[in-house]
């Protein structure tokens, strides 16, 4: 048999990628679906029979996302706009909390930084993030790309963030052909590719980036406050809490409460953690 990674998905017909660098067309055998659904970057096992190929086997997933429907996903490029859509830490962080929770890392873009004043307040904003310890990557006019390029190198990754903060343009000038392919792709479905049940992987350097838009809803409803608290990065400290299950809000003793008072942990990403601890609470959704 041979591996591979299933790269494009429509209408329950795959392409995989086999390790050996060919691209097939694959169908899912019977005891495939019957367990779970292919997903578009699942690790797969393929055999070849006399017409065609079969996926006989999934291999364990590291995660998964729902919307867009994809597996083993690397990282997730959050893209913001310095400028004309407003940066805005509270859509960032809701985003990060999300991505977390699904064992995705976040790592953030911030565009249009070349339109920004010396003084202006997106300097704090990325430093404070720089120091709570995740990737951010600024690009703009004529900036050099060449460490955002590197980013994407031997990854999965999903895209999401802002409306108008240059998602696409970003890959279009990594590479070039990434708009003729969708745009082709979009033509060959005849509708827009997003209402269709096709999910597929682009090649992006040595990476792949999935032509989907990320995560399209901010929904807090079913989220566990005990798990989330455990994903953040920044409430990872040495302390630790009076009680094991403290979720940083009320409690005595609480090592991340102090960690804010110090600054030793962002006062904006505690903020923005408990307003989002308030939602699931109300078990409500946040867009």
């Amino acid at each position: 048999m041979n591996k591979g990674t299933i790269i494009k998905n429509i209408s329950n017909q795959y392409e995989v990628l086999f390790d050996n660098g060919e691209i097939h067309p694959c169908v899912a055998m019977g005891k495939v679906r019957l367990d779970k659904k292919p997903l578009v970057g699942d690790h797969v096992m393929v055999e070849a029979f006399e017409s065609q190929y079969g996926i006989q086997k999934i291999l364990d997933r590291k995660n998964y996302l729902a919307r867009p429907a994809i597996a083993n996903v690397d990282q997730a490029l959050i893209v913001m706009s310095s400028f004309e859509p407003d940066f805005s830490t509270t859509l960032v962080d809701r985003l990060i909390f999300l991505i977390s929770l699904a064992d995705i890392e976040p790592v953030l873009c911030v565009t249009k930084m070349d339109l920004v004043k010396d003084e202006d307040k997106i300097y704090s904003y990325i430093e404070d993030y720089r120091k709570s310890g995740y990737r951010v990557y600024t690009t703009g006019k004529d900036f050099d790309e060449t460490e955002i390029i590197e980013c994407f190198e031997n990854k999965i990754t999903v895209l999401t963030g802002q409306s108008g903060a240059g998602k696409s343009s970003l890959l279009n000038r990594i590479n070039p052909e990434f708009q003729l392919q969708t745009q082709k792709t979009s033509k060959a479905l005849g509708r827009g590719k997003h209402t269709t049940r096709h999910c597929e992987l682009y090649a992006i350097g040595s990476g792949w980036v999935a032509d989907t838009p990320g995560f399209s809803s901010l929904d807090f409803s079913r989220v566990d406050l005990l798990e989330l608290k455990d994903k953040i990065l920044d409430f990872q400290i040495d302390e630790e809490c009076r009680f094991r299950n403290c979720v940083h809000l009320d409690e005595p003793d609480c090592a991340v409460k102090k960690a804010v008072q110090e600054g030793r942990i962002s006062s904006i990403r505690y903020q923005n953690y408990k307003d989002v601890a308030m939602l699931i609470k109300q078990g409500k959704r946040s867009y």
